[in-house]
């Protein structure tokens, strides 16, 4: 597949790392020169410095015979406007655009964006994707990381693994033995910072990060079993008023079940905007690292503190303060990827990566096969991928135990209909089923092989 990627940003980096590592044509294209050089000279990927909106930029890119073009710019208009260059002029076929302004996102304009008017097949936001990932781990403080899959009937929980635990030591295949009715499984320990998708007969250690696929009817269960407890959150500080933290402000306003919420936001003009947006939720003014005012906003009795500025420093200083001033649980935006190893040290329950996250919701929509969804684990070290099994796919007919997956690919999951099977050596996989599969970077290529489709590419 030939893919031009326009911003050669950490999202734009990280797209053509996955694309160029899996032997698809990759050119990248940035007005920034060294971010140009950056990518060719980290990756095996071709360069073009330039404005991705210029036609004749995009023909030197090879906009003429190009499969896919994915515009991650700084900016929405170049974005946009690139999209429509290479859709009137080179009849791109796949055109995708991250918009970052949240009134091109308003759904009564989505009119926008048909092939006659402005033709972008699909729209990503980062705001929006950052706070459904915001809201997720709200819903499983337990966890440090999760992802919800297929059609919301199953969760992917990464959890760290406690001294008191009660089944550190214990091979898989004995957990399995164990709790025979539990609809769960260990897809993936990451151990002194290496992740591999265990064995059978591999055991867990305290301190393994685990990543487990389970039934969201047994996820309280499966917590229970790997020592944690999954308390429910009433009230909630979210310090930062802007788009991610209104966002998440209105969602927590809708849910039936009632949480209180409180937003903290040091620019006025925001505070003002967020107090107007929002009905039942209290907007205090003022600086999210000030310890009066998260006493004021009664961080000793939260649940939860989200912390969402736009300035990773005051994120993990103010989860840090409001940790301890008696939060329970504090999960903080962190921009640069280097800061993520200090969350442990720093008593950081959780964090949110916003370029993985763009980087998940891009890759659902470039992977071949009927792929529904794609998360990205890590460092792009490892993917969760949700896909529907084809007539054409070899896994269709097949056994588990029969399949030839590589060593660092494991069944998550399979859905028949509307039931999610706890996969077995014996589990049948057919035309229609559904799959989530845990697969390490290095072995995604072969999990698309497996997911191959003939005529039906998209």
């Amino acid at each position: 597949m030939k893919v031009i990627i326009c911003g050669a940003g950490q999202v734009g980096w990280q797209i053509a790392r996955h694309l160029s590592g899996e032997r698809n044509d990759v050119t990248v294209v940035d007005n920034n020169p060294a971010l140009v050089r950056r990518a060719t000279d980290t990756l095996d990927v071709q360069g073009i410095a330039g404005f991705a909106s210029y036609p004749d930029i995009l023909e030197r890119a090879g906009a003429r015979d190009a499969d896919m073009v994915i515009a991650a710019t700084h900016s929405d208009e170049v974005n946009m406007v690139t999209c429509q260059v290479a859709h009137s002029v080179f009849d791109v076929p796949r055109k995708i655009a991250r918009l970052r302004s949240q009134s091109y996102l308003d759904a009564i304009y989505s009119d926008l964006y048909r092939r006659d008017h402005m033709p972008i097949d699909v729209v990503i936001s980062p705001e929006r994707e950052v706070a459904m990932a915001a809201l997720q781990r709200l819903s499983a403080p337990a966890a440090f990381d999760t992802e919800m899959f297929l059609d919301d009937k199953a969760q992917l929980l990464g959890i760290t693994i406690d001294e008191d635990c009660p089944v550190i030591n214990t091979p898989l295949r004995q957990l399995t033995d164990l709790f025979s009715t539990l609809r769960a499984i260990v897809v993936g320990i990451r151990r002194e910072g290496s992740l591999f998708a265990p064995d059978a007969g591999d055991q867990i250690f305290p301190g393994d990060e685990c990543y487990l696929f389970a039934d969201v009817k047994d996820v309280e269960r499966t917590l229970e079993i790997f020592g944690k407890a999954n308390a429910k959150q009433e009230r909630v500080v979210i310090v930062g008023g802007g788009n991610v933290g209104r966002t998440v402000a209105e969602a927590l306003e809708k849910r039936t079940d009632r949480i209180r919420a409180k937003v903290i936001e040091l620019d006025r003009s925001i505070a003002e905007y967020a107090a107007d947006s929002l009905e039942r939720t209290i907007v205090l003014h003022g600086d999210g690292l000030d310890k009066s005012l998260l006493l004021e906003a009664n961080i000793d009795r939260a649940d939860a503190v989200l912390c969402v500025t736009d300035d990773d420093k005051t994120n993990i200083l103010a989860a840090v303060r409001s940790k301890a001033n008696g939060c329970k649980m504090a999960i903080c935006l962190i921009n640069d990827p280097t800061l993520s190893p200090l969350m442990p040290t720093l008593d950081i329950d959780a964090h949110i990566n916003p370029r993985a996250t763009t980087v998940s919701s891009i890759l659902k929509h470039i992977r071949h096969g009927r792929v529904r969804n794609v998360y990205s684990i890590g460092d792009a070290e490892a993917e969760v991928i949700e896909a529907q099994v084809l007539s054409t796919s070899p896994l269709s007919g097949k056994r588990i135990r029969d399949i030839e997956f590589p060593e660092g690919v494991l069944v998550g999951a399979v859905m028949k209909g509307d039931e999610i099977i706890k996969p077995k050596g014996s589990t049948r996989i057919d035309e229609g089923d559904v799959v989530a599969m845990f697969a390490m970077t290095a072995d995604v290529a072969e999990v698309e092989r497996l997911l191959q489709v003939t005529i039906d590419y998209f």
